[in-house]
């Protein structure tokens, strides 16, 4: 997609990778609309950035709270032609606790709801709308951009909720972008690898030096404005499609 002068949704939109891909948009001359449950962030977000980007108070998980976001986007006198998918949870729980509990089923159901769900129920409505707006010269509509994980591939312990919500994403990315094929909108998915966000910021130093440690090369975490750059470089590649890409300084994650 060379011609940016299009609308956006960013879910997770925020704060972390979510924040940086909207400053990257922004940047770019994209219409954002930041989908997020923080309101306090994304308001201050929307109006530190200014001009067509705002914020609306989203569940990803609900299919009227999407819905009335997307309508939002689609507003904007430009046509809606990039979802990114940014928002997520992570959950730390064993299959079995060590004194033999299994796992809860509500923190599972959770995680697959707002990982998984979340980012199908953003894809499916905002391709609907990306659908519905006139093709450019070549047939395209748009692209959604999904977010899964390295823990995909290689879960660690304690990770089995988080791994399957993430593989999810990386399983729907391929019939996703056939299934969107016969309207023109992409469909891709960026799986990172250990990123200096808020979850990983509240670690000790200590423990943040390790993780980073362990990288092949660059030999640092990733940063979020990294996932930015990597999604408009997808975004503007018109021939990428139902592919998953690792951003993960070559790491393979060990069991634990």
């Amino acid at each position: 997609m060379k011609d940016l002068a299009v609308a956006a949704v960013v879910t997770g939109g925020a704060s972390g990778l979510g924040a940086a891909t909207t400053r990257a948009l922004t940047a770019a001359g994209v219409a954002v609309t930041i989908l997020d449950l923080q309101e306090e962030l994304g308001t201050a977000l929307a109006a530190e950035l200014g001009g067509d980007t705002t914020f609306v108070r989203t569940d990803v998980t609900d299919e009227a709270s999407v819905q009335a976001a997307v309508d939002e986007a689609t507003g904007k006198g430009r046509p809606l032609r990039i979802a990114v998918n940014c928002a997520g949870i992570a959950w730390v729980g064993r299959t079995l606790t060590r004194d033999g509990a299994p796992h809860e089923l509500p923190d599972f159901t959770r995680t697959v709801m707002v990982n998984l769900v979340g980012t199908f129920n953003v894809l499916r409505l905002a391709a609907a709308a990306m659908a519905r707006t006139e093709p450019s010269a070549d047939g395209s509509r748009g692209i959604v951009l999904n977010t899964a994980s390295v823990a995909a591939y290689e879960g660690q312990i304690g990770q089995v909720a988080y791994a399957a919500s993430k593989g999810g994403v990386v399983g729907l990315t391929l019939p996703a972008a056939r299934d969107l094929s016969s309207v023109g909108v992409r469909v891709c998915t960026i799986a990172p690898g250990l990123v200096d966000t808020p979850m990983v910021a509240g670690l000790p130093e200590a423990a943040q030096a390790s993780l980073a440690a362990g990288i092949p090369f660059p030999k640092r975490l990733a940063r979020p404005e990294d996932y930015a750059e990597l999604a408009l470089d997808v975004i503007r590649h018109d021939y990428l499609n139902g592919e998953v890409i690792r951003m993960d300084g070559a790491l393979r994650m060990a069991p634990k």
